[in-house]
């Protein structure tokens, strides 16, 4: 399965925020819509980095409260990989893997077009693998 089809079944909706928007904002959209990473956006399209929960998390970790008036342009993750529709379930896993994070951005010809979490792409495996099982055992139980 590819990361068209996880985002097929996901949606494409992607939460973006300005460079300028505080990490108080930042947290708060985050915890409303119970997702752990927003992408950094310059205008509509052009994408600049991303801030996860976990970037917060060491933020406040290194600069106590006042962590909370950076900005996310100031606390984001510059340096992303990306995948394309394309990219297998398997190889966004391994990236995520290697890389040690959680969030992948999708673009499309230099286009943003979604953005697939760790979590987006075991859901996947499990729910192909249980699939698997169900033709297997409907087989088995049909030969017999």
């Amino acid at each position: 399965m590819t990361v068209a089809a996880i985002l097929k079944y996901k949606g494409n909706k992607v939460t973006t925020v300005d460079p300028s928007t505080t990490i108080a904002q930042v947290t708060t959209i985050l915890s409303e819509q119970r997702i752990g990473a927003v992408l950094v956006v310059d205008g509509a399209t052009h994408l600049l980095g991303i801030v996860s929960e976990r970037d917060i998390v060491r933020c406040l970790a290194a600069n106590g409260a006042g962590g909370l008036d950076m900005t996310a342009g100031q606390l984001m993750t510059k340096a992303m990989q990306f995948v394309h529709p394309g990219t297998t379930e398997a190889e966004a896993m391994a990236m995520m893997t290697e890389g040690r994070f959680r969030h992948l951005p999708v673009v499309d010809h230099g286009v943003l077009v979604g953005l697939v979490s760790i979590g987006d792409v075991v859901k996947s495996i499990i729910t192909q693998r249980e699939h698997e099982v169900e033709s297997l055992v409907a087989y088995v139980a049909g030969s017999g």
